[in-house]
């Protein structure tokens, strides 16, 4: 689990998803789930792990079972009330709250999805899915992508539906967004990088793109940006944005009319999209990434297209491979490491 540089990282998701299929499919062939059925499962997750809870959540819904993303702040209490079985993510498996809240919960079925199988998280769970995602940043690339496709992968399982086929394309596809998007990424990271503040809009699995992005920019660039659900967005939020501050937007509805109302306000906007019919104009960057019929899918689809404007914005401001400034030592069950993720 070597510690790589940002843009190395984002360049070799096509061969560490093309990896980590290989790697899950041969974990869930033997993995029996059986204790998980008729249960309403929780993902568990921090960090960058919570926004692919609230992917793992909202796909899992859309296969017929009631599913719910937590953080471990909402598990620290309501014990037996927030779900009875668990999918508990962490791609290091070292971090310290997911550990607590699942040691909090002895009786209920766990799986644990994790880069590896060798780790305390793992271990707890009694049952892992490991992603087999790799060499990574500290602002997690390949970990990110990686957790959400054991992610899509384990809940066709818990819906026993057929291994979607458009899995097999997913790393061509990334392959296809960083040849194809690099002159957008580089626009759009010119057009962001001198905003004092991000906002970043989705709904769906779009919202924990959001999320996610949000915590690139702050890790990777160190500029303020926040996540928010599409139509939250519309309550006041927005209010806001002027021409110091831009918006990512991530989809094919409501998000369009955000995008190109802002750019309009003359604030600095970028829309990721699967729409043909929306052209860059003043203060509108438009990135069109592949249409995926599959939801997480798409969810990988998204964040590789972010990802690279977070690695021109990363390079114009000198910031190039930075490790975090406030390095916390509570937050792992084991001591940071400049050379392992």
């Amino acid at each position: 689990m070597e510690r790589i540089g940002y843009r190395n990282a984002v360049a070799r998701q096509p061969e560490s998803l093309s990896e980590g299929l290989d790697v899950v499919c041969n974990a869930l062939a033997e993995l029996d789930l059986q204790h998980f059925q008729g249960r309403t499962v929780g993902f568990a997750g921090i960090g960058a792990s919570y926004q692919a809870a609230m992917v793992g959540a909202a796909y899992l819904r859309e296969l017929g079972i009631a599913s719910y993303p937590y953080c471990p702040t909402d598990l620290y209490g309501a014990l037996d009330s927030a779900a009875g079985a668990f999918i508990a993510l962490s791609a290091s498996g070292q971090s310290r709250e997911i550990s607590d809240v699942m040691q909090m919960r002895p009786n209920a079925p766990k799986i644990a999805i994790c880069r590896g199988s060798d780790n305390p998280l793992a271990e707890l769970a009694g049952a892992v899915v490991p992603s087999g995602s790799g060499s990574d940043n500290g602002a997690s690339s390949t970990g990110y992508t990686g957790m959400l496709l054991a992610i899509g992968l384990l809940c066709e399982k818990l819906a026993d539906r057929p291994v979607s086929e458009e899995w097999k394309r997913v790393p061509e596809t990334v392959a296809e967004v960083l040849a194809s998007a690099r002159d957008a990424a580089k626009t759009a990271a010119e057009k962001l990088g001198p905003c004092s503040s991000i906002d970043l809009v989705g709904a769906g699995p779009g919202f924990a793109t959001a999320g996610e992005g949000a915590m690139l920019i702050r890790e990777a660039v160190r500029i303020p940006a926040a996540g928010w659900d599409t139509l939250n967005y519309l309550h006041g939020p927005m209010e806001s944005q002027d021409n110091r501050t831009g918006v990512i937007a991530f989809g094919n509805g409501r998000e369009v009319k955000i995008a190109e109302d802002m750019a309009g306000f003359g604030c600095p906007s970028v829309l990721i999209t699967n729409r043909t019919d929306v052209a860059s104009r003043d203060n509108l960057v438009v990135i069109t990434v592949p249409h995926v019929a599959n939801t997480v899918a798409g969810a990988i689809i998204d964040i590789v297209a972010l990802q690279m404007i977070v690695g021109d914005m990363q390079d114009a401001a000198g910031l190039t491979n930075i490790t975090f400034r406030y390095r916390q030592t509570d937050t792992k069950l084991k001591p940071w490491s400049p050379t392992e993720v």
